[in-house]
């Protein structure tokens, strides 16, 4: 439906204010507009040692992007290297109760980054492994 509405009445419509159009109908703000989309959180956590510090930080984002440069087999490697396992990424998003964990910065040495989700998925159930060129839409 269009309504011949002149611009000065747009910030009251913006407000949340009903418009009285000068033939005396009255157009209700819901007719007018659309409540926004929920925000969206969004926490980055690379080049990391496992720190549960960093939880109440992240805490309930909706995604997480947590490094996950090595598999449980090599975590006294990521502690040497200060870096993280995929498992760690995922017992911190499962701590932090995120929504979804994005894992990504792997270590060349392996040939299937499937490995990386599956190691998560053990502990947290919404992963999602980061890759050249991929992109997400959350």
């Amino acid at each position: 439906m269009e309504y011949q509405i002149e611009k000065c009445y747009f910030q009251n419509i913006k407000n949340g204010k009903d418009i009285l159009l000068d033939d005396g109908r009255i157009i209700a703000n819901t007719q007018l507009t659309f409540d926004p989309p929920k925000p969206k959180s969004y926490a980055f956590c690379s080049d990391t040692v496992y720190n549960e510090a960093i939880i109440p930080i992240i805490e309930k984002v909706d995604v997480l992007y947590h490094e996950s440069t090595f598999l449980q087999s090599e975590e006294v490697l990521a502690a040497k290297t200060m870096h993280t396992t995929a498992m760690e990424a995922a017992t911190i998003a499962q701590k932090a109760e995120v929504k979804q964990l994005v894992l990504g910065h792997y270590s060349t040495r392996y040939d299937n980054i499937g490995l990386f989700k599956e190691e998560a998925t053990t502990i947290f159930p919404n992963v999602l492994l980061a890759d050249d060129a991929k992109s997400f839409d959350f």
